[in-house]
């Protein structure tokens, strides 16, 4: 394996590990605080045992969260020395402001798990904020960096090929943040409360324990708050990317669609395996001027194929249109999965039934459960292999990137052996803590502080 290919490889098992535990300390804690709030105002033991245990899980997510990412950090000056001397000067002020951000989301992790039986309860509930904040925090500056490796500006190339009159506002407040980074946090809280209310319908379709009835019910309800009501929004988001990408991107949008032919009146491919050596797409369903109406809002808009582009520069379609068709169509199960819940418990509501008794619901929601994730990896890939041959968009190329040491894949045994044993002791540690988990009830914290 060459050293372009392991460096590639180490950097994708790298971000798709480190992706779940990003996107867990941008959402958990809202969960968190949404489970502390309710029991403040309602004195539910369920809603304080369901703070309470979703913190430990956003605890021990951050601790190996942190160790994952203090890996890739070393990953890039190790593999991309290049890249980094080139674009350190732009992305290290995003970085610089992410360190602030996570250790606020340290410290006030640390007030927030040792505080319980120390601070008031109001007092508590309000040193979540930051942990919820800064988590997000971490994740939108973290995209900006992304998002100016996608539209490169805040500089001049001088005749060495070197950035010069550097702006790093500008390249801090790229283009391509604003949007890339709502569609990327509405991901990770789609993902995140997805997964939690397919965890929790789980139990309420075994009915074992009767007593936790109220307990998993609520987990579900205030899962399906954050993921529900972010899978309403993402569509919208992603609508006006595409737009962006026909603008900015072309290329990318091409793969992603499987364009090969400069067309007007180009179609929506839903499905399909596209062949870029025929410039054909197979087993495919077409929606005729969908395309062109979506990216130009012209039902007869031109909308650029690869075939406009140099053969060197075009994305491998075979991976970006298959990962775009799984990131549209697993939003889009979700999407209807959570208007299926939401009408089933306002009809339910109104007739005094029990929706928990729906099992073709209950079942909807654990299989939409892992879809979330499985969205958000797909739409990094889309991201990242639709910017290829660049890795700064039209400055770089990933190929002049890589660091010249030729022993690559020795780093990526070990630090696949690193993630191996991070995934491991994960399992372990959460195994462990749904073990433990205890019924619901005051406890101490809720018998010596009365809820607001």
């Amino acid at each position: 394996m060459d050293a372009l290919t392991a460096a590639r490889w180490q950097m994708e098992v790298s971000l798709s590990f480190h992706m779940i535990f990003a996107a867990v300390g941008m959402a958990m804690p809202f969960m968190m605080l949404m489970a502390e709030g309710r029991w403040l105002r309602t004195g539910d033991p369920a809603a304080l045992q369901l703070a309470k245990t979703w913190a430990k899980v956003t605890a021990v997510l951050f601790a190996i969260g942190a160790i994952s990412g203090t890996a890739l950090s070393f990953e890039l000056g190790l593999l991309w020395p290049t890249f980094m001397v080139f674009a350190g000067p732009m992305i290290g002020l995003a970085f610089a402001l992410e360190a602030y951000a996570f250790f606020i989301e340290a410290i006030f992790l640390g007030l927030y798990l040792y505080g319980w039986d120390r601070l008031r309860p109001s007092v508590h509930w309000l040193c979540g904020w930051p942990v919820a904040l800064s988590g997000t925090a971490s994740g939108i500056l973290v995209v900006s960096a992304n998002g100016w490796m996608q539209g490169p500006v805040g500089f001049t190339l001088g005749p060495d090929g070197m950035p010069t009159e550097v702006d790093p506002l500008a390249a801090l407040f790229n283009p391509a943040w604003g949007l890339m980074a709502t569609h990327s946090t509405l991901s990770t809280y789609q993902a995140v409360g997805f997964a939690a209310a397919g965890t929790y319908a789980r139990a309420l379709l075994r009915r074992g324990r009767p007593e936790r009835g109220a307990y998993n019910r609520l987990a579900v309800t205030i899962a399906l708050m954050l993921g529900g009501s972010t899978a309403l929004i993402q569509p919208l988001v992603g609508d006006l990317l595409a737009r962006r990408a026909h603008e900015a991107q072309p290329a990318k949008l091409a793969a992603m669609e499987a364009q090969f032919r400069t067309e007007r009146g180009a179609p929506l491919r839903i499905g399909g395996w596209p062949d870029p050596e025929s410039m054909q797409t197979s087993w495919v369903i077409e929606i005729p001027s969908g395309l062109s109406l979506l990216a130009t809002q012209d039902p007869q808009g031109e909308v650029l194929g690869l075939e406009a582009f140099p053969r060197d520069e075009w994305p491998e379609t075979r991976v970006v249109h298959p990962a775009f068709q799984v990131m549209v169509g697993a939003g889009f199960t979700m999407l209807g999965v959570a208007v299926w819940y939401w009408l089933a418990r306002w009809r339910d509501h109104r007739h005094g039934l029990d929706w928990t008794r729906r099992g073709w619901l209950l079942r909807a929601l654990i299989i939409s459960g892992p879809l979330g994730f499985i969205a958000l990896e797909a739409g990094w890939i889309v991201t990242e292999v639709g910017r290829q041959p660049w890795v700064v968009y039209g400055v770089m190329r990933t190929r002049d990137a890589v660091t010249p040491v030729t022993a690559v894949g020795a780093s990526l045994a070990g630090f696949a052996v690193l993630y191996g044993a991070l995934a491991i002791t994960l399992v372990w540690l959460l195994s462990r803590l749904a073990a433990s988990e205890q019924e619901p009830a005051s406890g101490e914290y809720g018998a010596r502080h009365a809820p607001l």
